[in-house]
């Protein structure tokens, strides 16, 4: 801890930035092994607000928060996969059909249309992707039956669709790939696990786009090189990895309708917060 303290404290973080920045990694380490949603639903609002207290402008911001709460998740989807993975829930035959597609998506995403689009229009997309799959996951709505997930090649664009948006908002898919698996009648602990697992290649992909896109960028304040923001990386990455298996452990634990009202009540609220950035 002390470590993290003196890094951070090299490059301008007071602290209590650095203290709210490790209470934010408790929170969204656990959400994410609790949901399966990588945190960055989490850490996109949070970040976004604490950049602009520190003098950043408001769209670049937005995209500072969003490119360094992926690059977050790489870590923090990897513990959460590891936690699901012992617990044998993640369906690994989901993955290798959505994870070919997620890679396509994320990286078109960070190293495309992230760069050209404002930080209000992502703002606005992460809000209104975000409300609908709260809204979904709160009406409980049960799928007919006999609906399954897609072959291979639906599953491939399903993925790209998933990675697409997961790296323009910088969420690790969780918000999409959830409710999706859920109304093709896959058992809500499985898709949230396998959720968990899709959450690291689209974090590595959209990662390494927005290193290609930031790369000439000039430092928006001390400690941030192109649209990552350095120190906040060397806060939360501990943090969050040591949560995530705590999360895990509690989604097991957790019945279904709980699960699923408690995934609803976290979208709904960075949803309402996000949509008040972009208006």
């Amino acid at each position: 801890m002390a470590a993290i303290g003196a890094q951070a404290g090299g490059v301008g973080v007071s602290l209590e930035l650095l203290l709210a920045l490790l209470a934010l990694g408790i929170a969204t380490g656990f959400l994410a092994g609790l949901l399966g949603i990588g945190g960055g639903m989490l850490l996109v609002p949070f970040l976004t607000a604490l950049l602009q207290a520190k003098g950043v402008a408001e769209a670049l911001a937005v995209k500072m928060a969003i490119a360094t709460s992926m690059a977050c998740i790489v870590a923090t989807a990897t513990s959460s996969l590891r936690a699901h993975h012992r617990r044998g829930a993640v369906r690994w035959d989901l993955v290798r059909g959505l994870a070919p597609g997620v890679v396509l998506g994320g990286l078109l995403s960070g190293a495309g249309l992230f760069a050209v689009l404002k930080g209000q229009v992502l703002a606005g997309g992460f809000a209104a992707f975000v409300g609908v799959s709260a809204w979904q996951m709160w009406r409980g709505a049960q799928p007919r039956p006999s609906r399954t997930m897609p072959a291979w090649p639906g599953q491939v664009a399903v993925g790209g669709g998933i990675g697409l948006l997961s790296g323009l908002v910088g969420a690790g898919g969780g918000f999409a790939s959830v409710p999706f698996m859920a109304w093709c009648n896959v058992p809500i602990h499985q898709a949230v696990a396998t959720s968990a697992a899709l959450g690291l290649p689209i974090a590595a992909a959209s990662t390494l786009g927005y290193v290609i896109s930031g790369w000439n960028l000039p430092a928006a304040l001390p400690g941030a090189w192109g649209y990552l923001y350095l120190p906040a990386l060397a806060c939360l990455m501990p943090v969050t990895v040591m949560m995530a298996p705590w999360g895990a452990k509690a989604a097991h634990a957790l019945p279904i309708a709980q699960l699923k009202r408690a995934f609803a009540l976290v979208l709904a609220a960075l949803a309402a917060y996000m949509l008040t950035k972009a208006l």
